[in-house]
């Protein structure tokens, strides 16, 4: 086998890393370890939010809607993703904030990859930002 290869399903890979799939989180060994970019594959229940809006963000993002109903607060604009493959890129220094209005999967890119980047997830915890 060839170390440098990895096949996964985004839905069982996701679950045990709080949906990253990809990063500077994953060990160095494994094909999934990155520092240029990080990927997640988000499933949200219906009404699922963020605990509280990412200010001073130091990565840009790209969240693509895969199914359901997904909110993207930013400062001045709701958007809001409805249709499959309806997207929304945000730069550096962007807060931002998000909804599952219905059952949601998105797909989220993040770049570079932070290491010690993290976001408080609002239970006193701090962990690998919880979504986009």
């Amino acid at each position: 086998m060839n170390d440098t290869v990895y096949v996964g399903n985004a839905g069982k890979d996701a679950a045990l890393d709080r949906g990253w799939l990809l990063g500077h989180f994953k060990d160095v060994s494994d094909p999934r370890h990155s520092e240029a970019v990080e990927i997640k594959w988000g499933v949200h229940p219906p009404g699922d939010e963020r605990a509280r809006w990412v200010t001073g963000e130091a990565r840009t993002a790209l969240l693509v809607l895969i199914s359901g109903r997904f909110r993207v607060e930013l400062p001045g604009r709701s958007v809001l993703l409805s249709e499959q493959g309806d997207y929304v890129v945000w730069g550096e220094g962007v807060d931002h904030s998000w909804r599952a209005e219905e059952e949601s999967v998105v797909l989220t890119v993040r770049w570079p990859s932070v290491p010690g980047y993290r976001v408080e997830d609002g239970s006193g915890e701090d962990g690998v930002s919880e979504g986009a």
